[in-house]
């Protein structure tokens, strides 16, 4: 009689770092697909989720924002969202809640599935790069939330890739997207009338982040050519 394979004996395959790394990139893209694409994110449609959840709501739309970014949903559109549920100043403590939650996840996650698969195909140079993250990683938090047209998600999915730490990423957030956090959320509390007081604050406040985020981003730049 042959004899029976015990559980030591079975070996259970297990994914290579790269194959891990390129899992990751694919999950990212087809998450981005199946909310767009498949247009599942509408404002009433998570007004429905939230508002099942009474009083808790705030706290419900803080983890639903958060898995929402990790989906790749543009942050803009998730604080306008806050603003318009639950007003400039709840809103804004919301937006800036899940923000962080976003950003943390999104690193951890990058971190254990995707490093060792990075480290695999990353130069020289790019170790150079995740050596700087890894020393100044609080401040280039800041100026990339600060500057405009840098998409925050997959900025917090590199830095889990290079070597940003937990804490920077999410002090770095909470401070960084702090103006832009307030204007998106108070222009959507302010959508049915976007002249107010309010509305024009928020619009000044985005161009002067902008700026100055622009301004930031250009000398962190020379300062790295240097």
């Amino acid at each position: 009689m042959a004899p029976r394979p015990t559980l030591h004996a079975v070996r259970i395959p297990t994914l290579g770092p790269k194959t891990r790394l390129v899992l990751l990139l694919a999950s990212l893209v087809a998450a981005f697909l199946v909310f767009w694409v498949g247009d599942l994110l509408s404002e009433a449609r998570v007004r429905e989720w939230v508002d099942a959840f009474g009083p808790g709501a705030p706290l419900a739309y803080v983890v639903v924002s958060a898995l929402l970014g990790l989906a790749l949903v543009p942050g803009p559109l998730l604080a306008g969202v806050s603003g318009l549920l639950f007003g400039a100043a709840l809103g804004t403590a919301v937006t800036l809640a899940a923000s962080v939650g976003s950003a943390v996840l999104a690193l951890l996650l990058a971190r254990r599935i995707g490093r060792d698969g990075m480290a695999e195909v990353s130069g020289p140079r790019l170790e150079r790069v995740a050596g700087a993250l890894e020393r100044h990683g609080l401040v280039a938090v800041i100026v990339q939330r600060l500057t405009p047209g840098v998409p925050d998600a997959p900025a917090s999915y590199a830095a889990g890739l290079l070597k940003v730490r937990p804490w920077q990423i999410a002090l770095g957030t909470l401070i960084g997207a702090a103006p832009r956090g307030f204007s998106y959320t108070a222009l959507g509390s302010t959508v049915d009338d976007p002249t107010s007081p309010l509305g024009l604050v928020a619009l000044a406040l985005l161009v002067l982040t902008g700026v100055t985020g622009l301004a930031l981003a250009g000398r962190q730049l020379a300062r790295a050519r240097r």
